[in-house]
């Protein structure tokens, strides 16, 4: 992960932080291209269409709107937390070629539990892409331990 990765998934956070004072879940992605040039920012919409509403899906149906697959192919998607299944299977389908993500859908669980508005999947990124036909380069959790608990903070009390 090379610091504009950093610099990138800490734009993240600060789209999550956005979502969650408009009571929304903190949840916050963007898509970059190939020289990390900021194309498309989105925040998690909860209040507006319920647990289906998560920043990455919602960002990439808009990047498939936009871009054709052959550059979407060059484009990163960047989230704070690692993306669900249905998340990444958008991914897939939109041809986005790269994935970095924060922290990882296991540490999101920690702070989600059983609450039924993110019923949280304990199934990575990486296990979903495995069983496709793409290659998909998937870069996360991030080593930055400061970076982690950023990403984490807004989640403490959020889910209780």
């Amino acid at each position: 992960m090379t610091e504009k990765d950093r610099e990138l998934l800490r734009r993240t956070i600060v789209i999550a932080h956005e979502a969650m004072e408009k009571g929304n879940h903190p949840f916050g992605a963007l898509l970059a291209d190939k020289d990390g040039n900021i194309l498309l920012e989105q925040g998690n919409e909860f209040r507006e269409g319920g647990s289906a509403y998560h920043a990455e899906t919602l960002l990439l149906l808009k990047a498939a709107k936009k871009y054709s697959p052959d550059f979407l192919k060059s484009c990163t998607l960047y989230s704070n937390f690692e993306p669900c299944c249905m998340c990444t299977g958008a991914l897939y389908w939109t041809n986005v070629g790269r994935l970095v993500f924060g922290a990882t859908e296991k540490d999101l669980l920690r702070f989600t539990g059983d609450n039924e508005e993110n019923p949280t999947f304990s199934l990575s990124s990486r296990e979903v892409v495995r069983h496709g036909q793409k290659d998909i380069i998937i870069e996360g959790p991030s080593d930055d331990d400061a970076l982690v608990e950023a990403i984490c903070r807004d989640h403490m009390d959020f889910w209780k």
